[in-house]
């Protein structure tokens, strides 16, 4: 797949993000609880995911996979869930671009990180000044996007 392709497919998740966070806050608030929100949005996910398995003849392929991972390999689903649980309390508290650019603010800190250090399976690239600047600039944007 050619580097654009990928990016407007990037963009497209991205664009989901506060559709979905949206949509969550909404059940949060009439629930009562946003982990009521999580779970649905949960359960729903797996639902459909396991229906996509099965209709691909891919549920042995998955379930083989899986034995053989490490145990911190399932934090992947607690990160999600916790990731998913703070958007719904925080969507209808900050609106849709606060909650945005103060999450994707902390994504890239971590990001940079990740990449620094070459752990989780990414490549390492070191931290530099323009990469710092880019997060000291999302972090601006938090700011102005605030006020």
């Amino acid at each position: 797949m050619q580097a654009s392709t990928l990016i407007i497919m990037a963009i497209t998740a991205g664009a989901l993000v506060p559709v979905q966070a949206g949509i969550n806050g909404f059940v949060g608030l009439r629930t009562g609880a946003p982990i009521w929100a999580t779970t649905l949005n949960f359960v729903v996910g797996v639902i459909a995911l396991f229906a996509y398995l099965a209709s691909q003849g891919q549920l042995r392929p998955f379930r083989d996979g899986v034995a053989g991972l490490p145990w911190w390999a399932y934090l992947g689903g607690l990160l999600g869930a916790g990731f998913v649980t703070l958007t719904v309390f925080l969507a209808p508290r900050l609106g849709a671009a606060n909650m945005l650019a103060s999450v994707i603010t902390g994504q890239m800190l971590a990001a940079l990180l990740l990449d620094h250090f070459g752990v989780l399976g990414y490549p390492q690239q070191p931290l530099g000044i323009s990469r710092v600047a880019g997060v000291l600039l999302l972090a601006a944007g938090v700011f102005l996007i605030r006020r």
